[in-house]
C-alpha cells in the first residue's frame, strides 16, 4: 500500500508532524514501536520554556510559544498549558553574575524575555523559598503543559484529518527504490515518496539503517510526584547550577524532575526507576523548599529520551536524499519545541525548505567527527560558543 508520507515515531514530534501534514492535505502513516507517548513524550517534565535555551533554539522556541497559545484553536485542547513563568534560583554571587551575563547575551540576540531578579522579587513570587536563595532569572511568559494530553491532542487532530497510526509496530528494514521508500515492519510493508524519522531515542538506529551517522545516547529521565500540599508555588522552578525542576499542579501535587537517571534497557525498549538514588535527587528540592522534606512521594516513573553530543536535536533533510527528513535527539528539552518542529518538518517534506533557521541542527554534523565530546549542558556559555 502506498502512503503519502511515512513517519517513524508517534511521540509528540511525530504527531505534531502528522497533524501539520494532514492539515495541508497529506495522509501520513505513523509507525510507532510502542504505544504513543510511552517514553519521552509522556514522561517529560512538560516544560514550555525558552529560559536558558541554546541560542540556536531560541528562534524556534519563540515561534513555538506563539503556537502553544493557539492550541485551543488549532487542536480544540489547551493541552494543560499554564503560562505561569519559569524561574531559575541563584544561591551564590557567582550564580547571580551568571544571570546577568545570560540576560545580556540573550538581549544581544534580540530577545528580552530573560529577566534577572533580586532576592526580594524571588520572595514575592515564591514566599516559601529558602533564605539561601539570593536572586534568580525568570521568563514570565514561560510555563508548562501536560505531555500526555498534548501528544494525544496532536494525534487526535491528525487522525481526524486523515492520518493513520500503527502502534506496537517495529521497523525491520528500510529500502530506497525509484518511487520512494519502502519500510518493512512487523505489520507488513509500506511505501511512500517521503520518509520522516521522528523515532526519538531510536532515531540513531533508523538513521543507521539508511547509512547515516547520527549519534545518540539513551537516558531514562526520572519523574516524581508528591502527595497534595497547600498551594505554595506559582512559577516552574529550576536552578542556575543544580539539577532541579519542580512545579505544583492544580490539584496540589508537586511534580519533580531534575535529571536523575533510571535504568535503560535498549533492547526491550524499557526503563526503570533506580530507587536507591532518589534521596539524592530530592536534596536540591528540599534545600530550596525545606517544608517539603516530610511530604510523601506517591509515584515515580521513567521514560527513555535520546541525547545528542551537543545537546541540541537533529532537524533537517538527509544530505543524501531530500525526501528523507530527520527530527529527533531533543536531549530532554523537546516538549516546548513540539508544535513548531511539526511545522518545520512539514515544510521540508512539502516544500523542500523552511523559513526558520535550522542550520545548527544539521543531521550530518557528526558524520566525520573524531572522538565525540558528550555531555554539553544546555544554555551554558561553552555550548553557546559552539552554536551557529
Amino acid at each position: 500500500m502506498t502512503e503519502d508520507v511515512i513517519i517513524i515515531g508517534g511521540g509528540l514530534h511525530g504527531s505534531s508532524t502528522a497533524y501539520q501534514l494532514a492539515a495541508r492535505g497529506r495522509r501520513p502513516l505513523v509507525i510507532e514501536r510502542n504505544h504513543v507517548a510511552r517514553h519521552a513524550s509522556g514522561a517529560s517534565a512538560g516544560g514550555v520554556r525558552r529560559l536558558r535555551r541554546h541560542r540556536a533554539e531560541l528562534p524556534l522556541a519563540m515561534e513555538s510559544l506563539a503556537l502553544w497559545r493557539r492550541l485551543p484553536e488549532l487542536l480544540g485542547d489547551d493541552c494543560g498549558f499554564s503560562p505561569c513563568g519559569h524561574l531559575l534560583l541563584a544561591e551564590t554571587e557567582a550564580d547571580l553574575a551568571w544571570t546577568v551575563e545570560r540576560a545580556a547575551t540573550t538581549r544581544s540576540l534580540g530577545y528580552d524575555f530573560e529577566e534577572p531578579i533580586d532576592r526580594a522579587e524571588v520572595k514575592r513570587l515564591v514566599p516559601s523559598v529558602s533564605n539561601a536563595v539570593v536572586g534568580g532569572i525568570i521568563a514570565r511568559d514561560d510555563g508548562f503543559g501536560n505531555p500526555l494530553v498534548t501528544t494525544a491532542a496532536f494525534r487526535r487532530r491528525a487522525e481526524s484529518l486523515g492520518a493513520r497510526y500503527l502502534e506496537r509496530t517495529e521497523v525491520l528494514g528500510i529500502d530506497r527504490d525509484g518511487d520512494g521508500w519502502t519500510v518493512a515492519t512487523t505489520a507488513g510493508r509500506f511505501s511512500a515518496p517521503s520518509l520522516v524519522n521522528c523515532a526519538g531515542g531510536w532515531g540513531e538506529r533508523i538513521a543507521a539503517m539508511l547509512g547515516e551517522t547520527m549519534p545518540v545516547r539513551m537516558k531514562a529521565a526520572t519523574m516524581t510526584v508528591t502527595a497534595r500540599v497547600p498551594r505554595f508555588l506559582g512559577p516552574v522552578i529550576g536552578h542556575v547550577r543544580k539539577k532541579l525542576s519542580l512545579k505544583q499542579m492544580q490539584n496540589g501535587t508537586v511534580v519533580i524532575g531534575g535529571g536523575y537517571e533510571g535504568r535503560v534497557d535498549m533492547e526491550a525498549g524499557e526503563s526503570d526507576v533506580l530507587y536507591a538514588g532518589l534521596p539524592g535527587n530530592m536534596k536540591p528540592v528540599i534545600d530550596a523548599f525545606p517544608h517539603l522534606a516530610r511530604v510523601p512521594i506517591v509515584r515515580n516513573w521513567t521514560g527513555l529520551e535520546g541525547n545528542t553530543p551537543d545537546a541540541i536535536p537533529y532537524i533537517g533533510p538527509s544530505p543524501n536524499d531530500p525526501t528523507l527528513v530527520h527530527s529527533f535527539g531533543y536531549s530532554g528539552h523537546g516538549f516546548q519545541l513540539g508544535p513548531i518542529c511539526g511545522v518545520i518538518v512539514a515544510d521540508l517534506v512539502m516544500q523542500g525548505a523552511t523559513a526558520l533557521p535550522i542550520g545548527a541542527f544539521q543531521p550530518d554534523r557528526f558524520a566525520t567527527a573524531g572522538t565525540l565530546q558528550w555531555g554539553a549542558k544546555e544554555g551554558t556559555a561553552v555550548e553557546e560558543q559552539k552554536a551557529v
